[in-house]
């Protein structure tokens, strides 16, 4: 990868994935990269990337019906894998999914 050092630039803010993922869309031009913690999002916008969370694919999809209710998948995110958000952040989904 040409950007290995910008990887361990990034690396001092961010973990090995983040800093990769960053480093990658940088040296791709990408138009859109997934990332869903704050600090990779404030260092993305720093650096001119545009970027989506899970939340926000969850909700395009379900806008371009690739996806029929998205609370199915917040529920299994949360219950099944983990997956942490705050019950604010939980119904501003369910609210934007129209659900």
């Amino acid at each position: 990868m040409a950007q290995r050092p910008v990887v361990t630039v990034l690396r001092l803010e961010l973990d090995a994935g983040e800093a990769e993922a960053l480093a990658c869309a940088l040296e791709l031009n990408a138009d859109l990269v997934l990332l869903d913690e704050r600090r990779a999002r404030e260092i993305a916008q720093r650096l001119g990337l545009r970027f989506i969370g899970l939340l926000g694919v969850l909700i395009e999809a379900q806008r371009q019906r690739r996806l029929p209710r998205v609370r199915p998948v917040l529920d299994s995110l949360r219950q099944k894998a983990g997956f942490w958000m705050t019950d604010a952040l939980y119904q501003r989904v369910i609210a934007a999914a129209g659900e």
